[in-house]
């Protein structure tokens, strides 16, 4: 079997173009193929999209050439503040600090938004001699041979690899034709999501406030704004996304209040259904999947794009290691190591954003006394405290040689 490239991707939002790139620096050549043109990708405005991005993650951007340009456009996370308490009645007393200052490594993340983070990928996607662009065009059918798979698409070409991979999210058309079932549910939540000017600066302090209806995180962005990720019930929030914008933010202000000063949407305002979707396996033959295409995750943690750099991280440790060997990077052996290095970490992940947001999405007046005590128990105990910052900043568990900021 003649093969177009050694590796096929399926999906050029975030995941695919940096699993690419992340391929391609090892000398690996890719086909990347997204159903959307390329200009609809690059083009989007500011609409309040920001990622979270982890000290681990930013790390795998700078080996890959890519941070010196994103670092000047992102925001330092410094310190992380996590609250209870009800909209309108101010936070609980018992609450949890966290401070960068307490680790050595530097800040526990960095704050980027959409509309900085895609253009770039796209943008060394398209210096990347080894990196092959189908854009406007989707696979509509794949087939597994002996020593490869091939993929059909809408246009009727046909592509084939070593090895596909699917970062085509949580509808992965690439799992379902590999017969990878999911297991998951809905949380009866929806995320209001823009972002905001304050009058006040944030000194680059993340806040998470839980109240009953779903947490409100205020994450800070570069200059006197901030990106908010709010969720309320299903049918709460798309009342509330209905108002005008005057009435939008008299029903945020409460929810907000009033420590950064008087408040302005900056951009557009978007929702999105909350859901936990578990690929019930991470591989299959020839196949492999990557970031929401393998999990998707309440956005409690703000770690959805950090497990997908970490996938990311570990396939591509998991692949150039095994062709340096000589080995077939789409054999079962080599992608059982895949499925070993991550499962565990992202079904533990799941299970935590599920449990925490159980937790604290509730008004029981006994739950709320326990989880505040236990707020307040983190805090007070260094030893907890920085173990809570070194798993935000994504520094714990065995890292692949890009989170630990080295080429492949």
């Amino acid at each position: 079997m003649n093969f177009d490239s050694y590796i096929i991707i399926v999906g050029g939002g975030l995941n695919g173009p940096a699993l690419a790139l992340a391929l391609a620096s090892a000398g690996q050549s890719v086909t990347l193929i997204d159903a959307l043109p390329l200009k609809t990708r690059k083009s989007a405005g500011f609409d309040g999209r920001s990622y979270a991005m982890a000290l681990t993650s930013t790390r795998l951007f700078k080996a890959l050439g890519l941070w010196d340009t994103l670092e000047e456009v992102a925001q330092p996370i410094l310190e992380i503040k996590v609250t209870d308490g009800r909209a309108g009645d101010g936070p609980s007393p018992f609450f949890m600090h966290f401070d960068h200052a307490e680790i050595e490594e530097g800040p526990m993340g960095h704050m980027v938004e959409d509309r900085h983070l895609r253009p770039a990928l796209l943008d060394a996607v398209k210096a990347q001699k080894a990196i092959r662009q189908i854009n406007g065009d989707e696979v509509v059918a794949q087939t597994v041979e002996a020593t490869g798979v091939r993929v059909e698409l809408a246009s009727g070409k046909m592509v084939s690899a070593r090895l596909l991979i699917g970062c085509d999210g949580r509808g992965s058309g690439t799992a379902e034709r590999a017969g990878i079932g999911r297991t998951g549910w809905g949380y009866g939540q929806t995320a209001l999501v823009c972002a905001v000017k304050h009058a006040l600066p944030h000194h680059g302090v993340a806040h998470q406030f839980f109240m009953p209806p779903g947490p409100l995180a205020i994450l800070p962005l570069t200059g006197d704004r901030s990106s908010i990720v709010w969720s309320e019930t299903d049918e709460t929030a798309r009342a509330i996304n209905a108002l005008p914008e005057a009435e939008y933010l008299d029903v945020l202000r409460p929810r907000f209040g009033s420590f950064l000063g008087e408040i302005s949407l900056a951009g557009a305002r978007f929702t999105y259904p909350l859901s936990l979707s578990l690929a019930n396996a991470l591989i299959a033959p020839r196949v492999a999947l990557v970031g929401d295409a393998a999990h998707g995750i309440h956005p409690i943690a703000g770690q959805g794009l950090n497990a997908g750099i970490r996938d990311i991280a570990a396939l591509a440790d998991v692949i150039c290691d095994a062709a340096r060997r000589g080995e077939d990077v789409g054999a079962a052996s080599v992608l059982g190591r895949y499925q070993q290095w991550r499962r565990f970490d992202n079904a533990s992940l799941a299970l935590a954003t599920d449990t925490f947001n159980r937790l604290f999405s509730n008004d029981s007046s006994v739950v709320r006394g326990l989880r505040d005590l236990g707020m307040g128990l983190v805090s007070s105990i260094p030893a907890l405290r920085r173990g809570f910052i070194r798993e935000a900043a994504g520094l714990t568990g065995d890292l692949p040689r890009l989170l630990q900021g080295k080429p492949l």
